[in-house]
C-alpha cells in the first residue's frame, strides 16, 4: 500500500525527498530529528515503495518494549490497517508479523538472532537503528554484525541510523555516512532550575514540586523518576493530597493495559500526572503534556568485572537527556520544564549518556560473537569497543558455563544460543532437561528474570519464592507480583515442551539448578556462626543473622549485591555437599606470602576459591616461581627490589639523555616501563628465588646496564 505522507502534517516530511535520493545513492545514511517529528513513523512508511528496496523488507529496531509495540502499531493505523499485515512488530515472547509484512518493528536481541539465521539477511532492504542515542547494548551489536554483514555479503543493504540527539560527527566519520537533520516540531520550553536536594528524599521532594507545577500550570504534567521504586512511594503522596487529578505510573515492568492508561488522551475529564522511568524520554508519544518535572537521575545497571556482579545504581542524566526529557514539554505548544537541580550542577553533566556496552554484562554479547564466528571482538568495526576486562570475564563465565571452548562456540554452546535467556539462564534449563527438572527450571528462571514477588523481610530463600508461585497457579491466584513470572515461566514451559508443575520441591534440586546457573556464586559458610559466605568467585558476601538460611554450610546464591566491600545477599538457596562432586577441582597454587614474605606452593581441591583440602607441595618449578613472582613485584616494585640512590640516579641519568637526544637508541627506564616490563627484564635473574631477602640482593643497576649496548654505556658514564 502506498503511504501518503503529505497528508500529515509533520517535521519529517521536510527532509523526505532528501532522505529517499540519499539512500539511493548511498547504503548508509544518519538522521536526526527531535521527538515528535514523526521519524519513527512517517518516515518507515514513506520508503515501503522505493525502488533500492527490491521488494524487500525493513527491519526497524527499538531500544524498548513499549515504543516497538506503540510505533507498529500507529503505523498500522497511519494505513488503516491492523497491526501485523504491512506493519508489524516482534519482541521477546511476543510478535505480530504475517507474510504481508513489510515493516518489522524489533526489540532486544531478535535483529541479532535474526543475522545468525539469515548472514546477509536475503530478504531485508533497510535496516533502521532508532533512538540510536540510548546506545543500548543490542543495538551496538547488531550495528557491528549488519556492517560486517553490509561490507562482506551485501553491499546493496541499506542502513540508517536515527535519533533525537548524538554526537553526529563522530558516527558520521566511523560510518563513512551523510547526515539529514529534520528541524522538528518543538515549541520553546521554559527550563526552572529547583535547587539541588538530597538524593534521599526524592519522593517527597518530587511530589512537593509537582503539587507546586499544577497550581502554576494548565495541562497535564510527566515526572521522570529512577525506578519503580520512587514511582510507587510517589504515587502513594500524590494520590493522598491530589484528589482531582488522574495518576498514572509508567515503567518497563508495568501490564500492558496499566502502560496503555498512562500514554492515551485522559477520558475522565481529570488531568494526568504520569511518573515514568526514562522509558518516556523519546519514542513514546504522551498526550497531553505540557510541564515535565525531571528529579535529574535514571538508574543503570552496571557490571563489575572484578566480581563478576552486576549491580543498579542511581546516576545523575547527561545534558542530552536532560534535553529530550525538557523537550517532552514542548509537543503541544510552550512548556515547562522544572529541574530538581541548580545550574551549577547542570555544568558539571556529562554531555551525553554512556554506552551500556561499557558497563554491562558482556556474556550474552560474546557468546553472541562466537556463534557469529567472530575470532577477535577487536575485528569488528565498533562504535564503542567493549572493555577488555569485561570481555575476559565473560569469556570465563562461558568456559564455565561450557558453551565456548579455546574461544569457540561448543555444541553445548549452540544449544545455549537458542534459547532467548542469558546463557546462565539457558544452561540451567538444560542441565534441568537431562535431570528432568524442567518444569521447575522454568519457574526459577522467570523468577531470575523478574522482580522477587515477596518481600524482603521473607527471607531469602528462593524456595519460599517458588512455592508461592506454584500455590497461586494450582489455587489460580490472580496475584500482581506473580502474574508476570507465571507468563515468562510458560513461555520457557512451551519452548522446551514440558507441562507445568504445581507439586511441592526438594529445596535442595533448587539449590542445585542455582548453581549450574551461577557456578562462580556457590558459596560455603565461613567459620564463626556469622551469617557470612564465601563465594566461589573470591567475594564474601551475608545476610541477616535471624534468616532461615545464616546457618546452612553452603548455598547456591542468585541475588548478591556489592555493598561495602562486603556482598548483601538477597536470593539463595540451600545446596547438598554431595551434589558438588562433580563440580570440585584440584588445583596447584603458587602464591606469595605477605607475613613470611615467601613462596608458597599448595595442592588445593575445591570449588575456585572455596578451598576444602590443603597440602604443601615442594617440587616447584622455576617457571612457576618467575610467574607467581612477577605479578607480587608488579604491586609495588619499590619495595621489593632494591631501588636504593644508586640505582635512582643510574635511572635519573638515562632518562635524562633519552630526553635530551630522543633520536639516539637510549633505553625507557621510566619507573612505569620497569613495572609493565619486568618479564622482559628481570625474569632471567629470578631463577633460584623464593624469598623476599632474595629479591633484595639483586643486583639492578648491573641488571640494566648490561641490556644497554656498549657505546650506550659509554654515553651514559661521561654523563
Amino acid at each position: 500500500m502506498k503511504f501518503p505522507p503529505t497528508s500529515i502534517d509533520l517535521p519529517v516530511n521536510a527532509i523526505l525527498e532528501q532522505v529517499k535520493n540519499s539512500l539511493r545513492q548511498n547504503n548508509t545514511l544518519i538522521v536526526t530529528a527531535p521527538p515528535g517529528a514523526g521519524k519513527s513513523t512517517v518516515l518507515p512508511l514513506s520508503l515501503l515503495e522505493e525502488s533500492f528496496l527490491k521488494g524487500k523488507k525493513i527491519l526497524m529496531l527499538e531500544p524498548r518494549r513499549l515504543a516497538a509495540k506503540s510505533i507498529a502499531i500507529r503505523m498500522a493505523d497511519l494505513l488503516g490497517e491492523p497491526v501485523g499485515n504491512t506493519v508489524g512488530y516482534r519482541i521477546r515472547f511476543d510478535n505480530k508479523v504475517s507474510a504481508k509484512t513489510k515493516i518489522e518493528v524489533l526489540t532486544e536481541g531478535i535483529l541479532t538472532r535474526i543475522l545468525h539465521n539469515d548472514n546477509a539477511l536475503e530478504n531485508v532492504g533497510l535496516v533502521i537503528f532508532d533512538e540510536f542515542h540510548e546506545r543500548n547494548i543490542h543495538a551496538d551489536l547488531a550495528m557491528a554484525l549488519c556492517r560486517e554483514s553490509q561490507q562482506v555479503l551485501r553491499p546493496d543493504l541499506r542502513i540508517m541510523v536515527m535519533s533525537a540527539t548524538l554526537d553526529m560527527p563522530v558516527l558520521a566519520k566511523l560510518l563513512n555516512a551523510p547526515t539529514i537533520a529534520s528541524e522538528g516540531k518543538q515549541y520553546p520550553v521554559e527550563v526552572r532550575y529547583t535547587g539541588d536536594y538530597d538524593l534521599y528524599s526524592m519522593p517527597e521532594i518530587l511530589s512537593q514540586v509537582v503539587i507546586k507545577v499544577v497550581k502554576e500550570n494548565d495541562g497535564d504534567v510527566l515526572a521522570f523518576l529512577p525506578g519503580q521504586g520512587e514511582i510507587r512511594k510517589t504515587e502513594s503522596i500524590l494520590k493522598s493530597k491530589l484528589k482531582d487529578f488522574s495518576i498514572h505510573p509508567l515503567y518497563g515492568q508495568l501490564s500492558p493495559i496499566a502502560q496503555h492508561q498512562a500514554i492515551m488522551p485522559r477520558k475522565d475529564g481529570k488531568r494526568k500526572i504520569v511518573l515514568a522511568t526514562s522509558i518516556a524520554e523519546t519514542s513514546l508519544t504522551i498526550e497531553g503534556i505540557k510541564a515535565v518535572v525531571d528529579c535529574g537521575y535514571g538508574r543503570t545497571s552496571k557490571f563489575n568485572p572484578r566480581s563478576g556482579l552486576s549491580r543498579l545504581e542511581t546516576v545523575p542524566i547527561s545534558k542530552d537527556a536532560a534535553d529530550q526529557r525538557a523537550g517532552r514539554s514542548g509537543r503541544l505548544g510552550p512548556g515547562v520544564c522544572y529541574r530538581m537541580w541548580s545550574e551549577a550542577s547542570h555544568a558539571y553533566l556529562d554531555n551525553f549518556r554512556k554506552p551500556e556496552i561499557q558497563d554491562a554484562d558482556l556474556a550474552p554479547l560474546v557468546l553472541e560473537l562466537a556463534k557469529w564466528g567472530a575470532g577477535n571482538i577487536g575485528d569488528l568495526t565498533w562504535l564503542s569497543p567493549p572493555p577488555q576486562g569485561a570481555v575476559a570475564q565473560a569469556f570465563d563465565l562461558l568456559e564455565q558455563l561450557e558453551a565456548i571452548e579455546l574461544g569457540k562456540i561448543t555444541e553445548h554452546g549452540q544449544k545455549l544460543h537458542s534459547i532467548p535467556a542469558h546463557p546462565r539462564i539457558a544452561h540451567m534449563l538444560l542441565k534441568a532437561k537431562k535431570m528432568g527438572d524442567v518444569a521447575l527450571a522454568a519457574d526459577i528462571a522467570a523468577l531470575l528474570e523478574e522482580r522477587d514477588p515477596l518481600k524482603p523481610e521473607i527471607g531469602v530463600d528462593i524456595n519460599l519464592r517458588i512455592e508461592a508461585i506454584r500455590r497461586a497457579r494450582k489455587e489460580k491466584l490472580s496475584l500482581k507480583g506473580i502474574r508476570k513470572i507465571e507468563k515468562i515461566a510458560s513461555q520457557y514451559r512451551r519452548t522446551l515442551a514440558v507441562n507445568e508443575d504445581n507439586a511441592a520441591v526438594d529445596p535442595y534440586e533448587v539449590g542445585l539448578l542455582i548453581a549450574y546457573a551461577y557456578p562462580e556464586r556457590i558459596a560455603s559458610a565461613r567459620p564463626g556462626n556469622n551469617a557470612q559466605f564465601q563465594l566461589a568467585n573470591g567475594k564474601i558476601a551475608m545476610m541477616g543473622h535471624k534468616d532461615e538460611l545464616a546457618h546452612e554450610s553452603w548455598l547456591a546464591i542468585s541475588h548478591v549485591d556489592e555493598r561495602d566491600g562486603m556482598g548483601k545477599i538477597f536470593m539463595a538457596a540451600p545446596i547438598n555437599p554431595t551434589d558438588l562432586r562433580p563440580l570440585l577441582q584440584e588445583k596447584r597454587i603458587v602464591k606469595w606470602d605477605k607475613q613470611s614474605g615467601e613462596l608458597l606452593a599448595m595442592r588445593t581441591l575445591g570449588i575456585g576459591s572455596i578451598v576444602l583440602r590443603s597440602t604443601p607441595v615442594s617440587d616447584l618449578s622455576e617457571e612457576e616461581k618467575i610467574r607467581a613472582l612477577i605479578p607480587v613485584i608488579q604491586q609495588d616494585i619499590k619495595r621489593y627490589l632494591n631501588l636504593d640512590e644508586e640505582v635512582e640516579q643510574f635511572l635519573n641519568r638515562i632518562q635524562l639523555l633519552k630526553s635530551s637526544y630522543p633520536n639516539d637508541d637510549f633505553p625507557d627506564y621510566s619507573t612505569e616501563w620497569l613495572k609493565n616490563n619486568l618479564e622482559a627484564w628481570i625474569a632471567p635473574y629470578l631463577h633460584g628465588i623464593r624469598k623476599s631477602d632474595d629479591l633484595k640482593k639483586l643486583d639492578i643497576k648491573e641488571i640494566l646496564n648490561s641490556r644497554m649496548e656498549f657505546l650506550t654505556q659509554q654515553s651514559l658514564n661521561e654523563l
